[in-house]
């Protein structure tokens, strides 16, 4: 299947890059030149990132949406990310790995299945019982924490840790058993 053969109805990539040790301050400098490039291009919607734990893991992952899979593609094609894609390349332990999938369906999209994404009012309603206790619960256990390195107080600091917290847990934990445990109405 062609990945950008999707409906125009926005497009996520999901850029997993593992690197290698001692070299993530190298790769953070590279995300700071690669960051404004990409979000000067034509139909940018958001850039997150998903920071490996220090000392403990060493995979970033990037979650790019854009408004249609037309601009995503012209990004993911274009030479300004070629040329950093090479340039990065002596810092990652494996190559380049992304996943294109239209809207949110990367959330739902099960691997190894010929399956389409499900419906969007069910994916609708799955993300959101799942995003709600996060929303309610992540704080106590992430501002402790932030406490703990004089971070915590700042809403800007508050909120970035406490969003990438939810989406991490989303992402790697929630979604993938989640949907496993709900597949059979979700899919049908």
């Amino acid at each position: 299947m062609n990945p950008y053969r999707m409906k125009k109805e926005g497009a996520s990539v999901v850029i997993n890059h593992q690197i290698l040790e001692g070299k993530q301050d190298d790769y953070e400098d590279w995300l700071n030149e690669i960051s404004p490039l990409c979000q000067n291009y034509e139909g940018h919607m958001d850039w997150q990132i998903i920071r490996p734990i220090p000392n403990v893991t060493f995979t970033y992952t990037v979650i790019l949406r854009f408004d249609t899979i037309e601009n995503l593609k012209r990004w993911m094609h274009s030479e300004d990310r070629k040329k950093l894609i090479a340039k990065v390349r002596p810092l990652l332990a494996k190559d380049d790995d992304y996943e294109i999938n239209s809207g949110l369906d990367f959330l739902f999209a099960p691997k190894n299945e010929t399956s389409k994404a499900p419906v969007k009012w069910k994916q609708f309603l799955v993300t959101w019982s799942a995003i709600y206790p996060l929303v309610l619960f992540s704080p106590f256990a992430v501002l402790p924490f932030l406490d703990l390195f004089q971070l915590a107080g700042n809403k800007y600091v508050d909120t970035f840790f406490i969003t990438a917290t939810i989406v991490f847990l989303m992402v790697y934990l929630i979604m993938p058993h989640y949907t496993k445990l709900i597949k059979k109405w979700l899919y049908n």
